[in-house]
């Protein structure tokens, strides 16, 4: 797996495994995106680190969580360069 960045989001409204995979498979759909990896907060919220080769602009990652489901985008924390 190779990749030069990741993207960390904070996500709510994910509630168990199922939540996980749509979101998942959402944001691996995306161009560019190497790895998605998620951790779980129920009923609060949930890391999601995306890694990538390019930045993604923050409407394209809310646009991938809205059509993953009921889930809300409420942080990015982007260039998170990995050497």
């Amino acid at each position: 797996m190779t990749f030069d960045r990741t993207i960390e989001l904070g996500v709510t409204g994910m509630t168990c495994e199922h939540c996980v995979s749509h979101v998942t498979e959402e944001l691996k759909a995306l161009p560019d995106v190497v790895n998605v990896s998620v951790t779980l907060a129920k009923g609060g919220t949930s890391k999601v680190l995306v890694y990538t080769n390019a930045d993604i602009p923050d409407a394209t990652l809310k646009e991938a969580i809205d059509e993953a489901g009921d889930y809300t985008l409420d942080a990015v924390e982007r260039d998170v360069r990995i050497s």
